[in-house]
């Protein structure tokens, strides 16, 4: 179950319910993934609003490994998106968000 506290956030991916979290490694690894030099150009790249599939790959990737999954890249990139990409975008926002330091909602 998802901690909210912790910067954690649920997401239901077909039948499975994963964990997002970014941790300082998941920072790094995406900071290397996408070329940012630091934590500023990785959030300059993503404040524009426009995303590569590759980036949703590396940022959900990098989320669901700090989250405690072990999955490749090639394994976040065949996951089901039934319901769309609205509910990934939308907990992936959430996940930055709280490891930016806005406060996360509380727990239900």
């Amino acid at each position: 179950m998802a901690n909210r506290r912790r910067g954690e956030v649920p997401l239901d991916l077909g039948a499975d319910r994963y964990t997002l979290c970014f941790t300082l490694g998941a920072l790094a690894e995406l900071e290397s993934a996408l070329g940012a030099r630091d934590l500023t150009g990785l959030s300059e790249r993503f404040a524009g609003g426009h995303l590569a599939t590759r980036d949703l790959i590396a940022l959900l990737g990098a989320a669901l490994r700090g989250g405690g999954h072990a999955l490749a890249d090639s394994d976040v990139a065949a996951l089901p998106l039934a319901g769309g990409l609205e509910p990934i975008a939308a907990a992936l926002g959430e996940a930055l968000a709280s490891a930016f330091g806005e406060a996360p909602p509380p727990n239900p």
